[in-house]
C-alpha cells in the first residue's frame, strides 16, 4: 500500500466560515497525488470519486474508496487523502452552521445514484457567493439525504497503541506475508493471547479478520488499476487464483471481475 506520491495539493474550501455560502465544492482529475499534510477543518466534507480509487485516512480508520462509495468526514476530523493513479475527485464542504442533525462521526458509505446526481448538480453551481432560492432547495435535499446514509464496511480500523501499530504497519508493508500471530506477537513483545485480545479491544475485530480485510481493500485498489485477477491473487499471497476468487466472492457477494465491471 506504499506509493511515492509525486504531487501535493492543498484545497482551502474546508476552512471557510460563511453562513451565506453554506456549501462549496471541488472537482478535479488528479494523478499520483496526496493532500499536503494531515489536516482538519471546520466544514464537514463529502469526498467521492467518479473514476479511480482514493485512500482516506483518519486517526482511527483507513478507507479505500471506489466510484460506488463516498466518505463523510465530520467537522474537525483530522485526515489525509491519497489519490493513486488517475482519480476524478468530487468533494463538497458544508458550513458549520448547517451541520445540526448531520452525522457527528466519519464513515464510508455506498453512494446512491441520487446523491451522485445532487453532488454533480451542486458542483455545476461553481461556488457562487450566495445560493439562489432554487440552488438552496437542492442543497436542502442533499442535507436530507445525508441524514439517511448508513456506514459501509469498507474500512480498516487503526490504533495509536504502539503494540498494535507495530503489527498493522508490518502487515501493510508486506500484505502477501504468511506469518502467523505468533510471529507478530514476538514483533510487538507480547504473547499471542495478549495480541489477540488487543486487536479485539482496540480494533473491534480479530487479528485474522483485520488481516483479511486489509487484503480485501488492497484487492479493490488493484482491481481499479485494471490489474489481472491472477496477478492480484499472487500479490496478496494466495496460493492460486481460485482461492482468491472464492474468498473475495464470499465477502463481497460477487467475483473480482464482476466487482471491477460494476
Amino acid at each position: 500500500m506504499n506509493i511515492d506520491y509525486r504531487t501535493n495539493i492543498k484545497v482551502d474550501y474546508g476552512f471557510e466560515k460563511d453562513e451565506t455560502r453554506p456549501i462549496t465544492t471541488y472537482s478535479e482529475t488528479i494523478n499520483n497525488t496526496k493532500c499536503a499534510d494531515y489536516h482538519s477543518h471546520p466544514r464537514a466534507q463529502i469526498i467521492s470519486c467518479d473514476r479511480g480509487v482514493m485512500e482516506i485516512m483518519t486517526n482511527h480508520n483507513i478507507w479505500i474508496v471506489n466510484p460506488s462509495q463516498s466518505v463523510w468526514l465530520a467537522s474537525y476530523e483530522e485526515h489525509q487523502v491519497h489519490f493513486p493513479n488517475n482519480v476524478k475527485v468530487v468533494s463538497a464542504f458544508i458550513d458549520e452552521s448547517r451541520l445540526d442533525g448531520l452525522p457527528k462521526h466519519s464513515f464510508a458509505f455506498d453512494s446512491s445514484d441520487f446523491i451522485k446526481s445532487i453532488l454533480a448538480k451542486i458542483t455545476s453551481f461553481s461556488n457562487p457567493k450566495q445560493l439562489t432560492p432554487q440552488q438552496n432547495r437542492i442543497f436542502e435535499v442533499l442535507l436530507d439525504e445525508i441524514t439517511c446514509i448508513k456506514p459501509s464496511l469498507t474500512f480498516l480500523p487503526t490504533s495509536h497503541d504502539e503494540r498494535i501499530k507495530k503489527v498493522t504497519d508490518a502487515l501493510m508493508h508486506d500484505i502477501a506475508n504468511k506469518h502467523n500471530i505468533e510471529f507478530y506477537a514476538n514483533l510487538s513483545c507480547v504473547s499471542p493471547r495478549t495480541l489477540s485480545r488487543l486487536f479485539v479491544k482496540e480494533l473491534g475485530m480479530s487479528f485474522g479478520d483485520w488481516k483479511m480485510r486489509l487484503k480485501h481493500l488492497e484487492a479493490i485498489k488493484q482491481l481499479s488499476e485494471k490489474r489481472a485477477v491472477k496477478d492480484i491473487a499472487y500479490s496478496l499471497g494466495y496460493e492460486n487464483t481460485s482461492s482468491f476468487i472464492a474468498t473475495f466472492k464470499k465477502h463481497f457477494g460477487k467475483t473480482p471481475t464482476n466487482y471491477a465491471i460494476e
